[in-house]
């Protein structure tokens, strides 16, 4: 049973959780004694309320995940975990991690609760809603990199939450057209939302976002007011990785039928892990090493 729970806490989705430390990253308090440890404890807070939405959605979708190839065998919808012991863990995460969130400060607190929150509503209605599902996702992430700021106590960057938003919206987007094309006839018994969905569709919405993403990040890396923020105009180097990974993931959708999840593809895709890996690398090195 142990186990099962685990694997209820989906723990290889916690890696999502890392948008917490863009803050502490991109404003170059890394190296600052105290500033790192605080975002970690951030990320473990948000790691606990994630987990604690992915077994709500697993209790709320438990018929719906039996028809689904892949989700049937998670522990809720296979019967390996009763619900009533679901709910008791959905309980104890939500009380443990609102309760460590409030002991960092109180913007903190309110951004956490906002996030759990926000995916309530997804849950039980957001879902259920054409493009606002995908936005209501989108906003999840912009949520994590508010609370990372808040965390460490310095302003949220303009440049760094409409970032997170739209390549949020990018993998989103990716992540319906992959659902749409693996359950075909049966995409409307899993998840509603997708009879509102085509595969055309899709591809218009990600091919307005896909230039975004793109043209956003190279006007942030080339901004004279990020520049001189971080003190570094080299932020542009990092450009290359961005766009690989962006043309990847494109790739993995439309060749090799993947992208169900961003978090399998990244840590199951060598090159996509290996461009995501030097990217973290050049940010280090831009902004850390003078």
């Amino acid at each position: 049973m142990f186990l099962e729970l685990i694997k209820l806490a989906r723990p290889r989705h916690w890696i999502k959780n890392g948008v917490v430390l863009a803050a502490v990253i991109f404003a170059g308090q890394a190296t600052v004694p105290g500033q790192l440890e605080l975002s970690f404890l951030a990320v473990a807070i948000f790691c606990m309320l994630s987990s604690a939405v992915y077994t709500l959605n697993d209790i709320v979708d438990r018929n719906k995940d039996r028809l689904h190839p892949r989700k049937k065998t998670r522990p809720i919808a296979s019967g390996t975990v009763p619900v009533s012991v679901a709910a008791v863990m959905l309980i104890l995460l939500v009380v443990i991690g609102l309760t460590a969130a409030w002991f960092i400060n109180l913007g903190f607190f309110l951004i956490s609760c906002a996030y759990f929150v926000l995916n309530v509503l997804y849950s039980f209605w957001l879902k259920n809603v054409v493009i606002a599902d995908v936005m209501a996702i989108a906003i999840g992430f912009v949520l994590r990199a508010y609370a990372g700021a808040f965390a460490i106590d310095v302003v949220a960057s303009k440049w760094l939450l409409i970032n997170t938003l739209l390549l949020a919206l990018f993998l989103g987007f990716g992540k319906r057209r992959h659902e749409l094309g693996l359950l075909e006839g049966e995409a409307k018994s899993h998840r509603r939302i997708l009879d509102h969905y085509s595969q055309y569709l899709l591809d218009q919405l990600i091919g307005v976002v896909t230039p975004s993403v793109l043209v956003v990040y190279m006007l942030y890396t080339f901004s004279a007011e990020v520049s001189s923020k971080l003190g570094t105009e080299n932020l542009f180097i990092t450009i290359p990785f961005v766009i690989y990974g962006i043309f990847r993931y494109l790739y993995l959708i439309h060749k090799k039928d993947e992208g169900g999840s961003p978090t399998r593809v990244l840590t199951s895709d060598k090159p996509m892990l290996i461009d995501v890996v030097l990217w973290l690398v050049t940010v280090f090195i831009v902004l850390y090493i003078r």
